[in-house]
């Protein structure tokens, strides 16, 4: 599998403001997560350009991402700008 428990540790210590070295539920964590999985994603589709449930489960990944960050964006904007920097997101 490509996302084992050490690569998913890994994202979670070294993303975001973690209040602790397993902090799954920060919104940073999850937005570290998520990108590591669109990048994947998108990896694949470009070798396998008909694998359209991935496709759907890509755009899925993205919209889910999107919310996170408005959410995020609307409640500190500076853990907004600081995930932004960090994980080279355009927005």
């Amino acid at each position: 599998m490509y996302l084992t428990a050490a690569v998913k540790q890994e994202l979670f210590s070294k993303h975001g403001f973690a209040k602790k070295k397993a902090d799954t539920g920060s919104p940073e964590s999850q937005v570290a997560l998520f990108t590591h999985r669109i990048n994947y994603l998108t990896g694949h589709l470009k070798t396998n350009k008909k694998d359209y449930s991935t496709q759907q489960g890509l755009l899925r990944l993205v919209g889910q991402r999107k919310r996170i960050l408005n959410y995020l964006q609307r409640t500190d904007i500076e853990r907004y700008r600081a995930i932004l920097t960090e994980l080279d997101l355009r927005k």
